[in-house]
């Protein structure tokens, strides 16, 4: 009898952790819906708040090992921007030869200084693999008002 009683409790416990028809906890309970919530205008990754640099000043590309290091230099309007990057368009896959980057750039919060040329230069680099570089002739790098290439 007791060894019924015990079976019967194991049971009873062991479905209850199952979400499963079986469990005696879904027996009289109505079936919930999962709802998923996602932001208005998708996530943060998804729409890229950061505008170009004002002016791209240098590009470099440098030999690496597998691959190629994109180097680009820019110079924004005042001090203070931040979280600078090479965005590839296109999925990084070139377009007639041509692989694009813009170099992306964050603004400051606040009223910065505007100061000299040198405390606004921003410097970013980018590793691209040699696979990604196969039939490209031209690297770009776009910035607001101006953009630099690189012929391989």
């Amino acid at each position: 009898m007791t060894a019924r009683i015990i079976i019967l409790v194991t049971l009873v416990f062991g479905l209850s952790a199952c979400e499963s028809r079986f469990n005696p906890m879904n027996w009289f309970s109505k079936g919930e819906e999962t709802v998923a919530l996602y932001p208005e205008g998708g996530f943060p990754a998804d729409n890229e708040q950061r505008g170009a640099v004002a002016q791209v000043t240098e590009f470099l590309v440098q030999h690496a090992p597998g691959g190629a290091i994109l180097q680009a230099t820019g110079l924004t309007p005042r001090q203070g921007y931040w979280s600078g990057e090479l965005v590839a368009e296109n999925d990084e896959r070139p377009v007639d030869g041509v692989l694009t980057y813009v170099f992306r750039i964050a603004e400051p919060y606040g009223q910065t200084r505007v100061s000299t040329a040198q405390s606004r230069k921003v410097i970013v680099a980018h590793f691209v693999s040699d696979i990604k570089l196969q039939g490209v002739r031209v690297i770009r790098v776009v910035g607001e008002q101006n953009s630099r290439t690189a012929r391989r």
